[in-house]
Parts: C-alpha cells; structure tokens; sequence
C-alpha cells in the first residue's frame, strides 16, 4: 500500500513508513521495457539528463570512461535523454541508442527520453531536483548533462551542474567516497 504523507512534502511513503527513493519509482528503458532504478539496487549511480546534439555532448565520452572505471566496483552511469534545452535531443529511442553506441561507446544504462523540468517532470526528476547543489540550490535542471550521483540505497546524494565534467576531482571525489562499502549510505 502506498501513501501520500503531507507532513514529508506530498512524497509517497509505503504503509511501514519507508520513504520512496528513485529506486521505487518505474522508468522504461530506452527500448522501451519496464524498469526502474531499483534493478540497479546496491550500487552507486550518477544519473544524468543527457543531448546528443548539445555542446556539452562531449560529456559523454568522460561518462562511459567513469562508468567503465568503477563498474566493478558497484557503480553505474545512467543516461536519460531529455529534449527540453534547445530541443538538443531530437531523435528516437533507436537513433539516440544508435548515436550514443557508435560516437561514443556507451554501454551504461540507457533510459526513455523524459521531461526533467516543468509539468511533465518524470517523477525520477521530482526526487533529484529536491536535492540542492554544493551552493545550496535545488529546482530546476539548468541544462543537459546535469549531474545527480545516488548512494546505493536510492538516497540522492550530491548535485553538479552541467559545467562539472565527469574528469572533474569534486565528482571523482563524491563517487570514490559513496562507492558501495566505502561507508556509502
């Protein structure tokens, strides 16, 4: 049984009172299956909004070496497609799956292009955005490649904003700290 709890802000809380992480809530892959970030359960992830026709596209090659680098040691990258800035990702489930395969190698998980701002903000989005980043900040995604690492848990984390690479030592740092069995929560 789930329930909206007012006295947590409206966020869904299940009957024994554990609260929802953006492991409990569905997501479809980018070949459209159901899933959730819960089949990645136990590791460390580093959700990104991401375009494949953006400046920022670049990004994408420190993300595959990121999530090739900790892999095994229960970290993951995850990638959910987002047309809302500048309509950067036009594309198809197929064309972004293609796109992202051969410019750049990507094997991390792959989403469904979602909305990360406004109305239509996927619920994933809902939970990531609450958390403020290192200036304290929290709303809105500024723009793609907007950065949101998740303990293993489902806890969102840490923030970084669109200008924080994945070579960047804060991100390094935050990931290296958080990895599963290294006092992550």
């Amino acid at each position: 049984m789930v329930l909206l709890d007012q006295a947590q802000g409206g966020r869904l809380n299940r009957a024994e009172d554990h609260p929802v992480t953006v492991h409990d809530l569905p997501v479809n892959t980018l070949n459209g299956e159901p899933g959730s970030l819960g089949d990645l359960a136990g590791s460390t992830l580093l959700v990104v909004n991401v375009a494949s026709q953006c400046g920022l596209t670049p990004q994408y090659a420190g993300l595959e070496r990121l999530h090739e680098r900790y892999a095994g040691r229960g970290f993951a990258v995850v990638g959910f497609p987002c047309n809302q800035f500048g309509g950067q990702e036009p594309g198809t489930a197929a064309e972004i799956g293609e796109f992202c395969s051969v410019t750049y190698g990507v094997t991390f998980p792959m989403f469904e292009k979602i909305e990360v701002n406004g109305p239509g903000r996927h619920p994933v989005y809902a939970e990531l955005t609450a958390v403020p980043d290192a200036s304290g900040e929290a709303g809105d995604v500024r723009w793609n490649f907007e950065k949101f690492l998740v303990g293993p848990d489902g806890t969102v984390l840490a923030r970084f904003r669109p200008q924080v690479t994945p070579e960047d030592p804060d991100l390094i740092a935050a990931i290296e700290a958080n990895l599963p069995g290294q006092g992550a929560t």
